[in-house]
């Protein structure tokens, strides 16, 4: 049986040939796939030994064109600066009294639901990775964190469909519903 750390560069050419199918374009798949490889040998003692190697690496090359495909569907082309130059800055006291009142309806929350929130909204966990951490099934963690995000809403006073104005990643992720996985 090949060392893993060896079996990785037979595997080099199929990937970007797989990385190429997916983008259809040299470099980016060049990217994805050297992205993908460090991934997989800074989680190589990831992989199970006797298992497909070769699955394990599309499965990575896979997941990171489509966090590439999907980052750069948000992104907006501003050569001239034209965009960046019409961007506003709000007031930092805008940021400062949100987050306020922010700080104190998640302390209105239940233990429980501060805690699946931080796990899912604020640490990225997905809820199968929470719900493993809390002991608890999966669909405990989704209600929870349904719930606690409908009361955290109510506590804010924000109505479905109103925009929510955070200023970090953390809050926003917390606040932000996400979809049924």
């Amino acid at each position: 049986m090949l060392d893993p750390q060896d079996e990785i560069v037979e595997h080099i050419g199929p990937m970007r040939a797989f990385a190429m199918s997916l983008c259809r374009n040299h470099a980016t798949a060049d990217d994805i796939v050297q992205e993908s490889l460090v991934k997989a040998w800074s989680n190589l003692e990831k992989f199970e030994a006797g298992t497909n190697m070769r699955a394990w690496l599309f499965t990575i090359v896979r997941n990171t064109y489509f966090s590439l495909h999907r980052k750069r569907r948000r992104e907006v082309e501003d050569v001239d600066g034209e965009m960046a130059d019409s961007l506003s800055q709000k007031p930092e006291h805008d940021g400062r009294l949100v987050f306020r009142d922010f700080a104190g309806a998640f302390n209105a929350l239940t233990d429980d639901q501060r805690e699946v929130l931080i796990l899912v909204g604020a640490q990225g966990f997905s809820y199968e990775e929470a719900a493993e951490m809390c002991d608890v099934a999966v669909g405990t963690i989704k209600s929870r964190v349904n719930r606690a995000r409908a009361r955290l809403a109510e506590l804010m006073e924000i109505e479905d469909g109103d925009p929510v104005d955070v200023t970090d990643a953390v809050t926003t992720g917390i606040v932000a519903a996400r979809p049924a996985a």
